[in-house]
């Protein structure tokens, strides 16, 4: 991801603002779930690859005469559930627009829905079929469709098919059977070619997830925008940059190839060995995910069956479980996942409650600090003793200034006497890091806080403070801490860490609002654990 060189600079910043006495002491001696079945008719036969030299025997169809002599006026056909409107054109059967009923493109409730597949900015919409070889048929193709309803609406478990056909003059026939869920996101796709000619028909055939592309669409240095495919068992992004370079090929070994962004995705799962390889490339408009099946051979009167799940809609990782077939793994928290994943449902959890993520990221960042309370209070503990210590360490600095073995074993036998770790100050708190940056994947890409207000100014806790208030108070608190904590460092190197809030605040500026009210929260209690071991000593 693109936010890797930001996450390392910050995970070093964090390193050196929770264990500076490492650096500064001196040191002491020497199976994925079961996928469930996709209603889907038998392949009559099963998918038959064949050797190239047999191509040869394949007969060619002019795509401007390959069309029944009577062509159906092109219709469009709405379908909505609960969860979205789609519509979809007899010209190609192909999906022409796609809006989510749940989100908007502000958290004003007058914004415009979120259109996944909006045809006023694209004009080639998406779901494109082609044939190539002998099953070859114009992309553009006018389907008859099987009802002479316009416009569909689902509720609850209500399941809905709608059917497009085309046949060639030959009698060869293809047809595309969307099947809606009144309830779910995800919906199906089967294609089926049969053999009506007198001939063998050998080809294949390529289903095409087209999303409009242009340099305004490229993520930041926190989010990637581009095609994401699974295949291997392995998340791999592709730069739209790049594509123009070369296109990426993928093999069978495909599990899904999705469009995303921050938010949002557009994804095709083939089922059943319904796609041999998988082609990603950059056109003028648009990047372009073509699935393309196996090598076809239709004797006459036979048909076969390719499959597919597809779902367009939110990166959210509940959703995207109960969907299946590893599609929850579109949301990456990278290294951090063991950790990350149920902080994520810890928030969800608490929101549950209070109805307010601003309130559940307080909750959780409490609870995450009473868990470590602890070790943080060791840690502070064993800093101030090593601060107490500094005065006679320094007169064996001096002592010993020209025998370092000896000086080791003085100063190892001054903590010993004094019952004092001198890495006891920086391990704790080290240990909290991979936490901190855990809670920052998920804060800085959970579909959950976007447009989710918190109170007063911050109306979506995941953009930054408009008015960069709780920056700006983070940034105060931070220096407040570093004054409380103990320091054994020179008064050159004190200073010089005196400027790590001065670039923490910077760095916050345009952090998300809610990652800054869990690091700001996080301060306050630290400041107020400091408060007690300062009057306990």
């Amino acid at each position: 991801m693109e936010n890797k060189n930001t996450l390392i600079a910050l995970m070093l910043m964090l390193a050196v603002w929770f264990g500076y006495s490492l650096f500064f002491q001196p040191p002491p001696p020497v199976s994925p779930p079961a996928e469930p079945q996709l209603v889907s008719a038998e392949v009559v036969p099963a998918v038959v690859p064949v050797s190239s030299p047999q191509l040869a025997a394949v007969p060619q169809f002019d795509m401007d005469t390959a069309g029944s002599s009577q062509p159906a006026p092109v219709r469009e056909v709405t379908v909505e559930n609960e969860l979205y409107r789609a519509v979809f054109s007899s010209s190609g059967a192909r999906l022409i627009a796609f809006e989510l009923k749940n989100y908007r493109q502000e958290s004003d409730l007058d914004s415009p829905l979120i259109s996944l597949v909006d045809p006023s900015t694209f004009r080639d919409s998406t779901l494109n079929t082609s044939g190539m070889d002998g099953m070859g048929f114009p992309v553009d193709a006018v389907y008859q469709i099987d009802n002479s309803e316009n416009h569909f609406k689902l509720d609850g478990a209500q399941q809905q098919s709608l059917v497009f056909s085309y046949m060639r003059q030959d009698g060869f026939k293809i047809e595309k059977t969307y099947i809606f869920h009144g309830d779910k996101y995800a919906f199906d796709l089967l294609l089926n070619v049969s053999n009506g000619s007198q001939q063998p028909v050998r080809g294949s055939l390529s289903l095409s997830l087209l999303h409009p592309w242009d340099d305004a669409e490229k993520g930041d240095q926190f989010t990637f925008v581009g095609p994401v495919t699974l295949a291997a068992d392995e998340l791999n992004t592709d730069d739209p940059e790049d594509l123009v370079k070369e296109p990426r090929h993928y093999g069978k070994d495909v599990t899904w190839s999705a469009f995303e962004d921050k938010y949002f995705i557009s994804a095709v799962v083939p089922l059943n060995g319904a796609s041999e390889k998988v082609r990603i490339e950059k056109t003028s408009s648009s990047v372009r995910n073509s699935f393309e099946s196996p090598y076809i051979i239709l004797e006459s009167g036979q048909s076969a069956v390719l499959s597919y799940l597809l779902y367009f809609g939110p990166r959210d990782l509940d959703v995207l479980k109960e969907v299946n077939y590893n599609l929850d793994r579109a949301i990456d928290f990278g290294f951090f996942s063991l950790i990350a994943t149920p902080l994520l449902h810890f928030l969800k959890f608490f929101y549950s409650f209070v109805g307010n993520y601003g309130v559940a990221i307080i909750i959780l960042t409490v609870i995450i600090k009473l868990l470590f309370w602890p070790l943080t209070h060791k840690s502070y503990a064993s800093m101030k003793h090593m601060q107490k210590l500094q005065p006679e360490m320094q007169k064996l600095r001096e002592k010993y200034k020209n025998d370092r073995e000896k000086q080791n074993r003085e100063l190892m036998q001054l903590y010993k006497t004094h019952r004092v770790n001198p890495l006891g100050g920086c391990l704790p708190m080290l240990v909290q890091i991979p936490v901190f940056f855990a809670l920052y994947k998920v804060l800085l890409g959970a579909i959950e806080l976007r447009h989710a207000p918190f109170a007063f100014w911050i109306t979506d806790l995941s953009l930054k403070d408009p008015y960069y208030v709780t920056p700006l108070v983070m940034g105060a608190t931070m220096f407040i801490q570093q004054k409380l904590t103990p320091s054994t460092m020179d008064p050159v190197q004190a200073k010089m860490f005196m400027l790590m809030p001065v670039i923490f605040t910077f760095l916050f500026l345009n952090f998300p609002s809610g990652l800054v009210i869990y690091w700001l929260v996080n301060n306050l209690l630290t400041i107020l654990q400091q408060y007690f071991i300062h009057k306990k000593a």
